[in-house]
Parts: C-alpha cells; sequence; structure tokens
C-alpha cells in the first residue's frame, strides 16, 4: 500500500514460527515501525526480512531490536544479499546492552586467577620463541653481514641513544645528589661523612646508573617500538613485507635490537659519571667534601669490579627491552585500541622484567662474592 509521501509502509506479520517484514523501513516511517513493533509477544522463531524494499540505519536498529524483544537469535534473521554488509555494520555498533555484572566469588576469583596465569604463561613461551628467533638471525648475519641494515641501525642508534642523553644525564645527576644528602644525614650521626663516597660510588656503579637508565629506556624506547610497529601492522605494511619476500625480523627487529645492544651500555658509562659528579657535587658544596678529597677517596676505595657489575648487565636489559617492545607490537590486531593497549604493556612488561632480572643479578652476584 502507497501513501500520500510515496513510502510503502512497514509490515510485520506473522506466518507460524515466522514474522514476515516487508514495506520500507527508513527513518521516515519510523513511527510505523514504532507501532507496529508495539505489543509484540516472544513465540517467533525466525524473521524474514526478505521482503523489505527499502532499509536503512534505522530500519536495521529496529530489526535488531525486534529479535531481542522476541528473544530470537540474529543469525535467524533473513535478509537481502544486498542489505547483508549494512546489517553487519549496524551490528558491530548496536550492541547497547549493559555488561554482566563481575562475580566477585571464591570460585570466579580462582578462575580469573587461573586464566591470568595462564596467559601470562603463553607470553613467557612466546617471548622465549621470539628471544630464540632473533638469537638464531642474528647469527645469521655473521655469514651474511650484507643483510645488516646499517641505515636503519644508525637511525635507531640516534633515536633510541643520542635523543635520550639529556634526560639520562639529568635523571642520574639528581639521583646521584639525593642520594649523597642521604646518607650524609644518616652517616653524620656516627661520624663518618666521609663513608658517603662510597655509598654513591658503588650504588651508582653497580645498580643505578643501568637500572635507572633500562627503567627509562623501558618507558621511553619500548613503547615507541612497540607503536611504531604496532602502526606498521594496522596499516598492513608487515604484510607486504612479507608478501615481497622480506622478513620482518630482519627489517624491523634486529636493527632496533642492535641499537639498543649498543646504546644502552654506552648510556649506562654516562649515567655513571652523571650520578658520580652529582653526589661529588653535593660533597663539594654541603658536606665540606672537596671534589679532590672526593676523587682520591674513591681512587683508593672502588674496585673495577662494581664497574664490571653495573655495566654487564646492561646488555641483557637491552635485549629484554627491545623484544618485550618489538615483540609487543607485531602482536597488535589492526586496530587503534590494540596498538595502545600493546604499547601500555610493552612499558609495563620491559619494567617489571628489567626490575625482576636486576634483583636476581644483584642476589647472584652477592652469593657469589663479587
Amino acid at each position: 500500500m502507497v501513501d500520500s509521501d510515496s513510502t510503502i509502509r512497514p509490515t510485520l506479520r506473522r506466518d507460524g514460527n515466522t514474522l514476515l517484514l516487508s514495506g520500507d523501513w527508513t527513518l521516515r516511517n519510523v513511527d510505523a515501525i514504532t507501532a507496529s513493533m508495539k505489543g509484540l509477544a516472544p513465540g517467533p522463531r525466525a524473521i524474514d526480512a526478505s521482503g523489505i524494499r527499502m532499509l536503512d540505519s534505522l530500519g536495521a536498529l529496529a530489526l535488531l531490536h525486534l529479535a531481542r524483544t522476541v528473544n530470537i537469535g540474529e543469525d535467524a534473521i533473513t535478509f537481502n544479499d544486498n542489505q547483508a554488509a549494512l546489517i553487519e555494520a549496524i551490528r558491530e555498533v548496536s550492541d547497547d546492552r549493559p555488561a554482566p555484572p563481575r562475580d566477585f566469588g571464591f570460585r570466579a576469583v580462582l578462575d580469573r586467577m587461573g586464566r591470568s596465569v595462564v596467559r601470562n604463561w603463553q607470553q613467557i613461551v612466546t617471548l622465549v620463541g621470539f628471544l630464540g628467533e632473533t638469537l638464531a638471525k642474528m647469527v645469521r648475519l655473521v655469514g651474511q653481514p650484507q643483510r645488516i641494515r646499517l641505515t636503519s641501525v644508525v637511525f635507531q642508534m640516534e633515536q633510541v641513544g643520542l635523543d635520550a642523553v639529556p634526560l639520562i644525564l639529568l635523571l642520574n645527576f639528581l639521583v646521584g645528589a639525593v642520594i649523597a644528602f642521604l646518607g650524609a644525614n644518616v652517616l653524620k650521626d656516627f661520624g663518618a661523612t666521609i663513608f658517603v663516597v662510597e655509598l654513591v660510588d658503588i650504588s651508582f656503579l653497580r645498580e643505578f646508573a643501568v637500572l635507572l637508565t633500562a627503567i627509562l629506556l623501558a618507558g621511553r624506547t619500548a613503547s615507541a617500538f612497540a607503536a611504531q610497529i604496532g602502526a606498521m601492522v594496522s596499516r598492513e605494511e608487515v604484510d607486504a613485507m612479507r608478501t615481497l619476500g622480506l622478513d620482518p625480523v630482519d627489517v624491523l627487529v634486529i636493527p632496533r635490537v642492535i641499537a639498543l645492544l649498543v646504546m644502552l651500555p654506552l648510556l649506562t658509562f654516562l649515567a655513571m659519571l652523571a650520578g658520580l659528579l652529582g653526589g661529588m657535587t653535593v660533597g663539594a658544596m654541603s658536606l665540606d667534601i672537596p671534589m679532590q678529597a672526593w676523587m682520591s677517596r674513591m681512587e683508593s676505595t672502588i674496585e673495577v669490579r662494581h664497574f664490571v657489575v653495573g655495566i654487564t648487565k646492561a646488555p641483557f636489559f637491552a635485549m629484554v627491552i627491545a623484544l618485550i617492545g618489538c615483540l609487543q607490537g607485531l602482536q597488535v590486531e589492526g586496530t587503534a585500541q590494540s596498538v595502545g593497549e600493546r604499547t601500555t604493556s610493552s612499558v609495563v612488561q620491559s619494567i617489571s622484567l628489567v626490575i625482576v632480572l636486576d634483583a636476581l643479578a644483584a642476589m647472584w652476584f652477592m652469593y657469589m662474592g663479587f
């Protein structure tokens, strides 16, 4: 039946267990659509919408709402072929049902804990596998040095190393000054203020310089790696590389790993110097320890092994940070939300693992008496 607007009214009639729809389910007929759906009781098992002449987004939303009203699954609705794309697009944004309340029962808590443990274990297994793949392909570079992308390596060295130098120097200088202040406040009660030299020097050479630098790069570099590679995944550039016969590990991962392996020890060395200078400055300005006396005390008391302990941890931290950042980037699923989640996850995982490895290394060196 055609009305004065030259539109066909939407109709809804029941044929056994099936609802038969026809007419124009469009915004112009919104009042008629609402009226036809009033008072409709559950009972039908399917909806046949193939008789609909015209359908827009409002009509598609009304159909999905109708299916929920009569307790019919969306897979029990029959559409025209030319309407399927619109229905699929509307279905993705039409679910306005509230999220089910979270169960805080004992069994639910155990279930969530178990699933979390399984996910973490899967992440560890994936990271170890990715480490093995990366190391194998880095060893391959020894026999095939032409595969090394020097331009990319140098660019990444600038990004992760040179650009981070001012921040690392400032941070470690201030932390060295703070440690000198705190140590002096405690040691002066025992008349041993001069021992603040050993406190600052040993703590920075063994722990603080490499740990602060690694944490800073974990937040700065791992997130950058994850975001850069994740954006390439979302734009399907990584798939294009594979189509062209290029290995994403060779192109994207190894240059970043090499750059961080080179730059983190160098940044750690600069951080050591900045921390020692911070403590020395506080000693000269507030603790009546001239720089000459500080240097003389440091030369007579500090052993090279403290420097070796700190600098040898840097490559391991660099490998962890680079691998986690690149792996999280490659695991992006193609959406902007996934890029953000993976970037956040890379920072959290890399910082946590760096601290765990540093604690294990500290206990091992203490046990070995080194």
